[in-house]
């Protein structure tokens, strides 16, 4: 497995994920979206294993000028608007190959295992 967690220190589901993977002992690489975005390759790659990138809008976050800008981006603009917006994606992000997930989900990180 090649496990890559992207998110943000203050994301809880973020930190449940980190530690759902350390008390299983499967190793993994922490990206801080803050830091080090995703890339147009894989943000390409996540939204195409969860549906689309709309599946990738937290309406929740904070910025919600960029949540309502995504919300009414036409779907061929909208992958610009998530790369300059990185602030407004669902956390965390889980991959593992072609794989992913959106959000803390557990029941399907096992069947990775």
């Amino acid at each position: 497995m090649n496990i890559q967690i992207f998110g943000t220190k203050k994301s809880s589901d973020a930190r449940k994920a980190e530690r759902w993977f350390k008390e299983r002992r499967i190793k993994f690489q922490y990206i801080d979206l803050r830091e080090k975005g995703l890339s147009k390759g894989e943000l390409r790659s996540v939204a195409q294993a969860v549906g689309g990138l709309e599946a990738l809008i937290d309406e929740k976050a904070k910025d919600g000028y960029a949540v309502a800008l995504a919300q009414h981006t036409p779907s061929s603009m909208l992958e610009d608007v998530l790369l300059d917006n990185q602030q407004i994606l669902r956390q965390p992000i889980v991959r593992n190959g072609r794989q992913a997930t959106v959000g803390y989900e557990p029941d399907v990180w096992k069947t990775w295992e």
